[in-house]
C-alpha cells in the first residue's frame, strides 16, 4: 500500500518544515529520489534537508560529477544528479551500488535514468511548480 502525504508550499521558508516532514516520513529509507522538471526546486529542497541532518558544507547540484558527499551529524548525505547519464551502465560504472546499500542518505535528482537500479523500498519526493510559482510537493513510499 502506497503511503502518501502532499505540501503546498508559497514561500521558500516553509522548506525546513517541509524537510523535517520528508526525513520524518521516509523513516529508514535511505534512498529518496527527486522527480520535477528543471528548476522545479530539486536541489534547493535537498539543501533544505541536508541542514535538517546537520550538513555544514554549501549543497550545490553534482550535475558534472553525479555525486557529492556531505558529512551530517549521523550520517553521510550522498546527492546525486543523474542527468547526464546515457545509460543505467555508467551508473554501474561509477559504483552506485556502495552507495545505494551503504545505510546513508541517497538523495537522486533525474532517477528516471535509472529507472531499473531503485531499490526495493525507497521513498519518491514529487515537486510540481504552478503558474503563479507555488510548489505542490508529494512524499510517496514505495515497496511496501
Amino acid at each position: 500500500m502506497e503511503q502518501l502525504i502532499e505540501l503546498k508550499i508559497d514561500n521558500i521558508d516553509l522548506l525546513p518544515n517541509a524537510a523535517k516532514q520528508l526525513i520524518s516520513f521516509a523513516n529508514s529509507d535511505r534512498v529518496i529520489i527527486f522527480n520535477g522538471d528543471l528548476g522545479a526546486g530539486k536541489t534547493t529542497f535537498i539543501k533544505d534537508i541536508c541542514k535538517e541532518l546537520g550538513v555544514d558544507e554549501i549543497v550545490s547540484s553534482p550535475t558534472f560529477s553525479l555525486v557529492n558527499q556531505y558529512d551530517g551529524n549521523e550520517f553521510i548525505v550522498y546527492h546525486f544528479d543523474f542527468y547526464r547519464l546515457k545509460n543505467e551502465m555508467e551508473a554501474f560504472d561509477m559504483g552506485y551500488e556502495e552507495y545505494f546499500y551503504s545505510g546513508n542518505y541517497c538523495f537522486v535528482e533525474w532517477p528516471s535514468k535509472i529507472p531499473n537500479l531503485l531499490p526495493e523500498q525507497y521513498t519518491e519526493v514529487i515537486i510540481k511548480e504552478q503558474e503563479n510559482g507555488v510548489r505542490n510537493i508529494q512524499f510517496i513510499k514505495h515497496g511496501r
